[in-house]
């Protein structure tokens, strides 16, 4: 077998099916199946409403004014394209792993490792961010009934460190400084010293939360479920109350304008708004604990982006409804805005419903990346401890025990708006491969799974829809067509960046992402008028690079390093250890 072939070697469906042990529960490496349709939507619910509603939608506001709300629908529109392909691969393959076991059947070995490897960034990286916020609004919270957490115990190294850092260019720019750059100053400059020059710097609550989660993931899957339905019941009755009390105090005046920033202004909170939605595919890691996967996954998938796709733009509305999206900028908005308008109690009921809801999510999170590396572990790309089921409780033990490690030392350090967007990036970048899995296994719907996405012809449709596309965007977006193409003229040089954040603003390395998605949507959208694609999963699969294109260049240059890190270990371990590879060639599934 040649090498480009070993690399790219797929499992057949079949396989896949027989590898797990999913129907010998209490047996050895059998997981317990207790999930049922309203707990799997219990549990997307958990992880959907979380950080993004209690935390980043108030960046995105920020950002974008009152028009975020229509972020959240077209984001939305993203997810609903990739869920109905999960719900399709999770019908045909009801077993753990969720995109890498899909990928695995697709694309082969190779892009099964680099997904499971992205999927690593999506859910335990992106878990660094909820524990994260969740530890601002536990501090917060304390801090409301008389308990404070010093400043130097309840806040990230890299955080604290950058703003020090601002801070000192601001003051050398002879700029005034922000309360935000003050404060970072004054924290890095008092903290205590260790072994020297060490500053003691670090978020201890969000590693103590971590480990607490972690703990309550270890004993058992029906715990969790039980504890994840009881949190989500908690924060839908306080949404529904915040809804209900917001509305009173709307000032429509406040939506206007609509869109200040202007289309690029509503698009700079893509990274917010799809962090907020990341995690209905975290369902699909549970199916081999589930009663009925091949009926119960697709639903509850689609129930849970629904309902949490109208409590966002309702959220969303109300938010910038009762004060300027211009004060919006905060780490905790639901609570500022009803202590804005003087409903002191209830923004304390807000603050201690988010620390539950966001501890739901920390579980949720918890529960899936284990069982991801447990499939890859079965495949023999992970050493076959991280496959070990424990002998009483029914789950991946050591698994489990790894996720907590690499979520709660970075959440110690780390600055949550790094890790928002590489947890975006390798989510996008996992449900762009999924829905292109779909147009490699059933391209045109005739599947016989009891879900499948339902097939429209793509042939004429994709390319009138870009063209469409592409006319609106020069239309309506003329500011930022200019900066484009003043930095794709190279007029603004290689790079360029502010020079007191530090962050890139501009130049041609920056648009590199944008310039392939332009060559790629006119190869896909040829391709699919030669081969009559799909229209749905090629559309999910446009609209999440789309996105992927808004995240800049040095997220992507950050996921690419991550990507190397990761072909590293699966060269250097997985490629030799493959079981599929030992196996030789499977045949590819029809």
């Amino acid at each position: 077998m040649s090498s480009q072939k070993s690399l790219f070697r797929r499992k057949t469906i079949a396989a896949i099916l027989q590898n797990p042990p999913a129907d010998h529960e209490g047996q050895a490496g059998g997981l317990a199946r207790h999930l049922t349709v309203r707990d799997l939507t219990a549990l997307g619910i958990a992880a959907i409403i979380g950080a993004g509603i209690f935390s980043t939608i108030g960046k995105a506001s920020l950002d974008g004014g009152p028009a975020v709300s229509l972020l959240f629908v077209f984001t939305a529109v993203a997810c609903a394209f990739s869920a109905l392909c999960y719900a399709q691969f999770a019908a045909t393959i009801p077993v753990s792993g969720s995109a890498y076991t899909y990928a695995y059947a697709s694309f082969g070995e190779l892009a099964a490792w680099i997904i499971g490897w992205a999927l690593i960034m999506e859910y335990a990286v992106g878990n660094i961010v909820v524990a994260i916020s969740w530890s601002d609004y536990f501090t917060g919270l304390l801090d409301g009934i008389g308990l404070h957490i010093p400043d130097y115990l309840s806040t990230g190294t890299q955080s604290a460190y950058q703003g020090y850092h601002s801070a000192l260019n601001a003051m050398i720019a002879h700029q005034p400084l922000t309360a935000a750059q003050e404060a970072s100053y004054k924290l890095w400059a008092t903290a205590p010293l260790l072994f020297g020059d060490f500053h003691l710097v670090c978020d201890l609550p969000a590693f103590l939360i971590t480990v607490l989660i972690t703990a309550l993931v270890y004993v058992g899957i029906k715990e969790s479920k039980n504890a994840s339905n009881l949190l989500v019941l908690l924060k839908l009755i306080v949404v529904f109350v915040v809804i209900a009390v917001g509305a009173f105090y709307v000032q429509p005046a406040n939506w206007t304008p609509f869109a200040p920033n202007g289309v690029s202004g509503v698009l700079k909170g893509v990274s917010a708004v799809f962090f907020a939605y990341i995690g209905f595919d975290a369902i699909s890691t549970t199916a081999e604990e589930c009663k009925n996967p091949q009926r119960d996954l697709p639903k509850a998938m689609m129930y849970a982006l629904v309902i949490c796709t109208v409590l966002y733009v309702i959220i969303t509305l109300v938010l910038t409804g009762m004060v300027s999206y211009k004060e919006l900028g905060v780490g905790d908005p639901l609570s500022f805005v009803f202590a804005k308008v003087g409903l002191s109690r209830l923004s304390g009921l807000v603050a201690v419903s988010a620390v539950f809801a966001m501890a739901s999510v920390l579980l949720v999170f918890q529960l899936g990346q284990p069982r991801i590396w447990l499939t890859m572990s079965r495949d023999g790309l992970l050493p076959s401890v991280f496959s070990r089921i424990h002998p009483r409780f029914h789950t991946p033990s050591f698994s489990t025990i790894v996720t907590g490690f690499f979520v709660a030392v970075p959440a110690l350090v780390l600055n949550m708006d790094l890790v928002v967007d590489l947890t975006s990036i390798g989510t996008l970048f996992a449900f762009a491969l999924v829905c292109g899995g779909i147009l490699i296994i059933d391209p045109y719907g005739k599947s016989e799974a009891r879900f499948k996405v339902p097939y429209i012809n793509g042939q004429w449709l994709v390319p009138l829809i870009l063209v469409i596309g592409a006319f609106l965007v020069i239309r309506y977006n003329a500011a930022a067509n200019h900066e484009f193409w003043l930095d794709a003229s190279g007029a603004h040089g290689w790079l360029q960046t502010d020079a007191v954040s530090g962050k890139v603003t501009g130049g041609f390395a920056h648009q590199i992402p944008t310039l392939v998605f332009f060559l790629f949507c006119i190869g896909l959208s040829i391709l699919s008028f030669r081969k009559k694609l799909s229209l749905l999963p090629t559309l999910g699969l446009l609209i999440n690079l789309y996105l992927m294109t808004e995240l800049g260049i040095s997220n992507w240059t950050l996921f690419f390093v991550w990507l190397l890190i990761g072909l590293a270990v699966y060269f250097g371990y997985g490629y030799r250890n493959s079981r599929l590879g030992k196996s030789g060639p499977q045949p590819v599934a029809a």
